[in-house]
């Protein structure tokens, strides 16, 4: 099964010592836009608002990925080495695929890489028995969201308390979801 329609990519189960390799991708971004969450009697609103100059986000160092035994990933490799990864856990209690982790390099963003590398992720949440994939983004990450929302993602909930104490302290984390 072809997971791209370029063939100068290939993909394949990340490997143990593809880890320090994923964990040094650039997963940063920048941004014109951003989602403003705004409390409201009936819930909350969602809405894309332009920031210029633009935003850029670079994420700061976190526990490696290869340490929790039941993290599993997938890799895009090009010429240029790892150009892609996803990394997902299946949570057995409630049939769910965790999706933790995407991340693309910068010269293949907006190819179809990281929607290939998902399309794996939640092909192997189904052989799994998982009924549905999830996963959380930060309300700043707006290119991140719309591609989700490509991938058939929808926004299934928020928290305005995540990142309280953190690098990201003023940002909402949105958590969305799609059935598998």
């Amino acid at each position: 099964m072809s997971y791209s329609d370029r063939p100068d990519v290939a993909y394949r189960p990340a490997l143990p010592g593809d880890f320090e390799a994923i964990e040094a991708l650039d997963n940063s971004f920048t941004t014109g836009a951003v989602l403003e969450v705004t409390a409201t009697e009936e819930g909350f609103r969602v809405r894309a608002v332009p920031v210029d100059p633009p935003l850029r986000k670079v994420y700061p160092d976190e526990e490696e990925l290869g340490e929790d035994a039941e993290a599993r990933a997938f890799v895009a490799y090009d010429a240029g080495g790892l150009c892609g990864a996803v990394t997902f856990a299946h949570s057995a209690w409630n049939s769910r695929l965790l999706i933790s982790d995407v991340r693309v390099a910068p010269h293949r963003r907006g190819q179809g890489v990281g929607s290939a590398l998902m399309d794996l992720a939640l092909d192997e949440g189904r052989e799994l028995g998982a009924r549905t994939a999830w996963l959380e983004v930060t309300s700043v990450n707006a290119p991140a969201v719309r591609a989700y929302r490509g991938m058939g993602f929808a926004l299934c909930g928020l928290d305005t308390t995540l990142y309280t104490g953190t690098a990201s302290e003023g940002e909402i984390a949105l958590f969305m979801s799609r059935p598998l």
